[in-house]
């Protein structure tokens, strides 16, 4: 019996199949959870529970349109892989399934739709679930039935499947386990009392905001092993759910957010720049040659090249570029520098600070930037602050570890509804007093640190104001993202820093200048990283001055 992961894993770790880098790394992963199980782990790999669904849909399903129809359904290599992870990790006690939600990122002409009615039908008559609820769900009830209309012409196509399901006026019933299918849209007078078992999200870009997805997720709180899939490829519309649910699987497979019972796959190009190169194709079209045509990608690539206006859309649809949103400052990579260093090295050392301030959502970061003679490598020290009240609604809402950061000393929580700045000046007074580390310099942004600053002044701090807009950034942002690369940036690991810098993206001017920007989602938080440009940028501005006292 073939075990589809690690045949996948197997040729994507030897090149013989080309995909991107963070589905990789996941298909890696849990290729080693199967060779090399964690005795540990409360979950394990059952073949037989992984390959039941791909032998319901290859021995049951038809296809139901164009020059394949009627045929038998024939599930390529990438689409076993994910629904052998989908169903193959069980808990080891109570075989319940290990993972209850899925995001799949894939180009069009994928075969989306076959793969999603193949597992939707097999969730309604073969997982042995009476009264299943199995819904398609959408904005708008017109997009939510183009899923389940693919299912009912599956079933019309297949002899086996139209004996025992029944097509009624607005679902597909299977009167053997009372099992429903239908269509469900945020404007259907049907969102209470939802019992659902499996709920599919097709195209989730469409859809605008959470409500949907926040009320399907609610209706799987009854069910013993739930699963909410959502497929699609990239969108143009910013600030959406999509957006949301991207940044968090881009992070789950990233290794930022650990999280067992999500899924991420992310079929998409490494780099921009590799949408001309043909041998980068199958990064984002995982069924090139198979499902897609080559030769409809080649006539898209080259339209694109011949005409500019073009190339928008086909970078989004078919590479899954989100081409309306800022780029990302650094790649994941590029951040994680595990390198850690004791304050105890550094004391007696000259730095310069920096300041992001904050009163209530965002954080407030303080920063001491170091070098040591001789070496190149910077320093990097910090702390967080946040408000007390509203913390823990944060916590939830966010799914941000605000508590355990605390209980590390990495973040400060004060009293009351906004940020105690009086704090961040007795930090920078501690590392003074504790270990003798003395700021030649503090930057901060003048917005909000009027009396702050004062403060600072008074005490004997020597303040600089840094503007926050290209001229002053883009510079000194450049070269700390030459830095990172170089791997010449040690922060301590911290993780509330490498957290803000994976957040981090960057605006580009008509003459090439940078500043940061945040990414897509509004509860991401890039202060810790503008907290180190501001002492990067007065670093820079100082340089020969900060080296002769070392």
């Amino acid at each position: 019996m073939t075990n589809w992961i690690l045949e996948y894993a197997d040729k994507l770790k030897s090149g013989k199949e080309i995909t991107s880098k963070r589905v990789k790394k996941i298909y890696l992963k849990l290729a080693e959870e199967i060779r090399n199980p964690d005795p540990n782990s409360e979950w394990i790999y059952d073949e037989s529970r992984a390959d039941k669904p791909i032998e319901f849909i290859e021995q049951f399903c038809k296809h139901s349109k164009g020059e394949w129809m009627g045929r038998d359904v024939e599930l390529d290599l990438f689409q076993k892989a994910f629904i052998a992870a989908l169903f193959g990790f069980v808990h080891k006690l109570t075989g319940v399934r290990r993972f209850k939600e899925t995001f799949f990122l894939v180009a069009r002409k994928n075969g989306k739709s076959t793969l999603l009615s193949g597992i939707m039908l097999y969730m309604q008559i073969a997982d042995g679930e009476g009264g299943a609820q199995v819904v398609s769900a959408a904005t708008k009830r017109d997009q939510a039935a183009i899923v389940f209309n693919e299912c009912v012409n599956m079933v019309r196509q297949s002899p086996y499947l139209s004996k025992h399901l029944k097509k009624r006026k607005s679902d597909i019933y299977f009167p053997l386990t009372f099992s429903t299918m239908n269509p469900l849209s945020s404007d259907s007078n049907t969102l209470d009392g939802l019992n659902l078992h499996l709920a599919v999200i097709d195209e989730l870009h469409a859809i605008k905001d959470r409500n949907l997805y926040e009320v399907l997720k609610q209706g799987m709180s009854a069910r013993n092993q739930p699963l909410l899939v959502m497929i699609t490829t990239a969108g143009t519309v910013r600030e959406s759910i999509y957006d949301d649910m991207y940044e968090y699987a881009a992070k789950v497979a990233d290794g930022v957010i650990k999280d067992e019972r999500f899924l991420p796959v992310l079929y998409e190009l490494d780099d921009k720049k590799e949408w001309s190169d043909w041998k980068c194709w199958k990064k984002a079209n995982p069924g090139l040659g198979t499902i897609k045509k080559v030769e409809f990608m080649s006539e898209q690539v080259e339209r694109a090249k011949n005409n500019p206006k073009d190339l928008p859309g086909i970078l989004t649809k078919d590479f899954n570029v989100r081409e309306t949103v800022a780029g990302a400052w650094l790649a994941y990579d590029e951040v994680n520098n595990e390198t850690t260093f004791d304050l105890e090295d550094v004391r007696g050392s000259y730095a310069i600070g920096g300041a992001d301030l904050s009163s209530t959502t965002d954080l407030t970061c303080a920063t001491l930037i170091l070098m040591k003679p001789g070496n190149d490598t910077k320093y990097v020290i910090q702390q967080y602050f946040l408000p007390e009240e509203g913390l823990e609604k944060r916590i939830i809402d966010d799914k941000i570890p605000y508590d355990k950061w605390r209980d590390r000393g990495l973040l400060t929580v004060t009293e009351g509804a906004r940020v105690d700045y009086t704090q961040v000046t007795q930090w920078f007074i501690k590392m003074i007093n504790e270990y003798d580390i003395r700021p030649l310099y503090v930057g901060f942004d003048s917005w909000n640190a009027q009396y702050w600053t004062l403060e600072m002044k008074d005490i004997g701090f020597d303040m600089v104001e840094v503007r926050q807009g290209y001229k002053t950034l883009s510079t000194p942002m450049k070269e700390l993202e030459s830095e990172f690369r170089m791997n010449q940036v040690i922060y301590n690991n911290n993780p509330i820093l490498k957290w803000c810098l994976t957040n981090t993206s960057v605006k580009t001017d008509e003459n090439g200048n940078i500043r940061p920007v945040k990414g897509v989602s509004q509860r991401q938080r890039i202060d810790g990283m503008v907290s180190l440009l501001i002492a990067y940028v007065v670093l820079h501005q100082n340089y020969e001055n900060y080296r002769s006292m070392l």
